[in-house]
């Protein structure tokens, strides 16, 4: 049964400074290690897109986000909020 926490949050972000890359990071798994850096990180980006996937779905729905960040990054431009969402429709909780 899945429950309504079985989610994975989730954002979109593109750096302000250095390389200007678009990035995702997974909240709900940081670690004790790796949280403040990937945090600050998304804080001082620029947010294209936040939202949670369904943990049933994660791992489809991160190949979708790699193929997302992959995309952007060769064509150096964000795709819509709209575009965004009907790509990872299925996935999203």
């Amino acid at each position: 049964m899945a429950f309504e926490s079985d989610k994975t949050m989730f954002e979109i972000y593109r750096e302000k400074d250095f390389n200007k890359k678009f990035k995702v990071v997974f909240y709900t798994e940081l670690t004790e290690h790796n949280k403040e850096f990937e945090i600050n990180s998304a804080l001082n980006g620029q947010t294209i897109f936040n939202g949670f996937l369904k943990d049933l779905r994660k791992d489809d729905g991160k190949a979708v986000i790699r193929s997302l960040l992959k995309d952007m990054n060769s064509n150096e431009s964000a795709f819509s909020e709209d575009e965004i969402r009907t790509r990872l429709e299925e996935f999203l909780a």
